[in-house]
């Protein structure tokens, strides 16, 4: 059957956006903070009230719901026959996060799947909504762990031994909050997977577009920095005998910026965090730890960068009399989505009378890891302002309601892809 055939039949099918954008809210009551978000670091209590009541949800769907050796969630609504097509996202947030960041997609595929329900559609495969561990990597690096065991990227084993940065271990929290679930990893292939997630950026919104066909997810570079100095007086120590590691933090940060605007285009840098011991406003700090983020496009051109960052290194730590050490906390290379789930969500959004823009995606998603197994794309709504990881993250009501229908309709869509296979 032509992609897309057994959808046709289902056009004016739309979702009860009344219900969805409830249990959003409802999602978002669950650990707040000021200014309306949420923080809801993985396996931490509030991690698992999130988790229950999305099991709950899911039960009262009668869908088939498992849960693995990393605690990633998978509802299944049994119709049809074969691998299912999958969608969902996370739940976890970062510690000062919105009500939309991952829980919007998670919600949106659980209510295509009870729309259909409803309507009494039969669809030739399976529905599923995943819901995955720690893809933000708030508490636990890597992000998008849970995806990355499920899809075989990383040994269950590994997982379990990754301590947070409470010095929790993972295996041990999965326990405690009681998500160490018995289905094995790698997990259920699907036969294709759509994730629905915000921009999280500017563009959509600066373009006035309403849908993002999502073509890519950069490359992402995650390091540790640690630099050693010589802890001493601030009064007494001159300027041309100091060791000072705050100062060569503060070097790197502006290369970084420099080096981003000197490769220009998806090239982005970041220094997100930085330590300084000990912390003393009368001080030279003798040690200073912080973290590069650098993303790019073109995995030749983020090694480049990776490259000239370390070069950077050596020369400071010669020039400043320092050690510099890193550790390597997460590196993933760009990601390219399936051209037929990018064409599929691109020609559902016109058809139902949307903007549309081809973009790739500048943070990282559970979509990406999905993409080593299956045919697998995004589709993106717009965030006003840009603004995400942040209590001011706002998708308005319409942006979400369409999102949502055309999530509903490209999960049916898949059901007749055909493997490339065949």
């Amino acid at each position: 059957m032509p992609l897309g055939n057994f959808r046709n039949n289902y056009l004016a099918l739309k979702v009860n956006f009344a219900r969805l954008n409830q249990r959003i809210n409802t999602l978002a009551e669950i650990s707040p903070i000021d200014g309306g978000g949420n923080c809801r670091l993985a396996l931490t209590d509030e991690d698992k009230y999130g988790r229950d009541l999305l099991v709950s949800w899911m039960r009262e769907l009668d869908l088939e719901v498992s849960v693995d050796t990393v605690g990633n969630i998978i509802g299944v609504w049994n119709v049809g026959n074969g691998a299912p097509v999958m969608s969902g996202s996370h739940i976890d947030t970062v510690r000062t996060g919105g009500r939309f960041d991952g829980c919007y997609g998670v919600l949106a595929a659980l209510e295509a799947i009870q729309t259909c329900q409803e309507a009494k559609i039969a669809p030739p495969r399976p529905l599923a909504v995943g819901i995955f561990t720690d893809e933000e990597g708030s508490r636990f690096a890597p992000d998008m762990l849970g995806s990355l065991v499920y899809v075989g990227g990383m040994a269950v084993e590994q997982a379990l031994d990754v301590v947070a940065i409470d010095g929790a271990r993972l295996g041990d929290e999965l326990a405690r909050i009681g998500y160490a679930g018995p289905a094995p990893c790698p997990g259920l292939l699907p036969h294709a997977f759509v994730e629905l997630h915000i921009e999280q950026g500017p563009m959509l919104e600066a373009n006035d577009i309403r849908i993002g066909a999502v073509t890519s997810v950069q490359g992402i570079s995650w390091q540790e920095v640690t630099v050693l100095g010589q802890s001493n007086h601030a009064g007494t120590t001159p300027m041309s005998l100091r060791h000072d590691p705050a100062y060569v933090a503060a070097e790197i940060t502006v290369f970084l910026r420099n080096l981003a605007r000197e490769f220009g285009g998806d090239q982005v840098c970041t220094v997100g965090k930085i330590d300084l011991h000990p912390n003393l406003t009368n001080v030279v700090p003798a040690k200073a730890t912080l973290t590069l983020d650098v993303r790019n496009t073109d995995e030749t051109l983020l090694k480049l960068a990776e490259t000239k960052i370390a070069e950077f290194l050596r020369q400071i730590a010669t020039s400043e009399g320092v050690k510099i050490s890193t550790r390597e906390l997460s590196r993933f290379e760009p990601v390219i989505f399936d051209d037929r789930v990018i064409d599929c969500v691109e020609s559902i959004a016109k058809q139902q009378g949307n903007t549309v823009q081809r973009m790739p995606s500048g943070a990282g998603h559970d979509a990406q890891m999905l993409a080593r197994v299956c045919p697998s794309g995004m589709i993106f709504v717009p965030s006003v302002k840009g603004i995400s990881h942040n209590p001011a993250e706002f998708t308005h009501d319409a942006d979400l309601e369409a999102g949502a229908n055309i999530l509903l309709h490209t999960m049916l869509a898949l059901t007749t892809l055909e493997s490339q296979d065949q």
